[in-house]
């Protein structure tokens, strides 16, 4: 199964998706894409963002509310992906904003910690 890394505007690389599944870079399920395109809720069926442009992960002011999703089947650790680097800086399109992922508590204490957060 292929891994799409997502960037914000900065550059910086802040999640992967893994199918239908996505991941903050330490392997944490945030969220899924439960339609089978491009836009993701996190793990309780909100809407968390849209991929942009194949590499970019931003949430916008304007989308549709489509609906509850459901709830998938827990996806399992998926492994490191790799680290990808960064991507040059880009501007959002018009109503959105860069995602920030929530991340549980200790979790984000670590990368803080680990200078990644």
């Amino acid at each position: 199964m292929d891994v799409q890394h997502l960037f914000d505007s900065d550059g910086e690389w802040i999640a992967f998706r893994k199918g239908d599944y996505l991941f903050a870079p330490m392997g944490e399920w945030v969220g899924w894409f439960p339609w089978d395109d491009d836009e993701a809720v996190d793990t309780r069926g909100d809407y968390l963002g849209t991929v942009h442009l194949g590499e970019r992960f931003y949430k916008f002011d304007n989308h549709e509310y489509r609906g509850y999703p459901g709830l998938p089947n827990d996806p399992g650790y998926p492994g490191y992906p790799g680290y990808p680097g960064r991507v040059e800086r880009d501007f959002p399109p018009r109503f959105a904003d860069d995602v920030k992922l929530q991340l549980p508590p200790l979790r984000e204490h670590m990368r803080q910690l680990a200078g990644m957060g």
